[in-house]
């Protein structure tokens, strides 16, 4: 799941250290693509690195309940199928795509039907102390926190995730991502083709689309004896 869909589950709490733990693994990978920590069984003596920690775990349980749902495997085996003629001649995968445009359109979908408060998500964010995130990333041993901490700023200040109320930046952000990998990944012609599909896909989806946060939800409360 991508930054808001993961948001959702802890909507309501006051923990702005548990808040950025469960999008922290992401924040990571955006920020530099070979980082790879393991803080899953670490514990600290301060009580906010804690929550980084406990954040993470459950960022990584609702990526498993959701990676493994049938709304997941359907949906993006869907969109993969719909998407691989717009992007013939593509170098990008059309399941890689498929897999991406299905939790970019969740996002879309939590702001645009008033699930979320996208301010209220970078409000938690701006209330973590910088030197408590640097214990922790030092703590999971990460050689160069400052290349994290300059893409941190910069997602922070520029409030890009409120633009993922267009469904035209769902297809830019799923450009940006493939240029990671690959440096044109697509034509303006593709560009425009696939954000007529993804609205298309979006308008059948919002009818039923918190079926998976629900279903995440009950497997999560099952999981802890509720």
């Amino acid at each position: 799941m991508n930054f808001l869909s993961h948001y959702y589950f802890d909507r309501d709490t006051t923990d702005c250290y548990f808040t950025l733990g469960t999008v922290l693994p992401d924040l990571l990978k955006n920020a530099d693509k070979t980082i790879v920590l393991h803080p899953e069984k670490l514990i600290h003596k301060d009580a906010k690195v804690n929550s980084i920690i406990a954040g993470w775990n459950k960022h990584l349980l609702v990526d498993k309940h959701f990676h493994s749902a049938d709304f997941f495997l359907t949906h993006s085996h869907n969109l993969k199928n719909l998407l691989a003629p717009v992007i013939a001649g593509s170098p990008v995968k059309p399941f890689f795509l498929g897999h991406i445009a299905i939790e970019l359109i969740l996002d879309n979908l939590l702001i645009t039907t008033n699930e979320i408060s996208v301010n209220d998500f970078y409000g938690h964010l701006d209330n973590c102390e910088e030197d408590v995130i640097r214990e922790f990333l030092s703590f999971a041993k990460l050689e160069n926190p400052q290349i994290f901490f300059n893409f941190f700023e910069e997602f922070k200040r520029s409030r890009y995730l409120n633009t993922y109320i267009n469904i035209g930046q769902i297809t830019y952000a799923l450009k940006r991502i493939c240029m990671r990998v690959w440096r044109n990944p697509f034509t303006p012609q593709q560009e425009e083709e696939m954000t007529g599909l993804l609205l298309n896909y979006r308008l059948n989806l919002i009818s039923g689309f918190m079926s998976i946060y629900h279903e995440i939800e009950e497997k999560m409360k099952s999981a802890d004896g509720l």
